[in-house]
């Protein structure tokens, strides 16, 4: 059995196997019952199943930092003053 990796969008992966143009960094579009990645040398967006992607995947290169809900408040109410000045 293999154990369930837990990825968030925005972390950069690699995986077991390089992609054909040369590049091993992911970086993760999607989650889900299957993983979006997307290949950061050429672009190519492609889909693994969860099972596939937690058997595939070899390390995290980047992981993305938490969102942060209290930054976007302050940046909302000042550009509402902005806008009645």
């Amino acid at each position: 059995m293999v154990d369930i990796v837990p990825v968030k969008i925005g972390d950069v992966v690699k995986l077991k196997k390089p992609h054909p143009c040369g590049a091993n960094e992911w970086e993760v579009v999607k989650t889900g019952m299957d993983i979006g990645l997307k290949c950061t040398k050429c672009g190519r967006r492609v889909r693994l199943l969860r099972y596939d992607f937690d058997r595939r995947f070899r390390g995290y290169l980047y992981r993305s930092e938490p969102q942060d809900s209290g930054s976007l408040q302050g940046g909302g109410s000042a550009g509402n003053e902005s806008r009645e000045e």
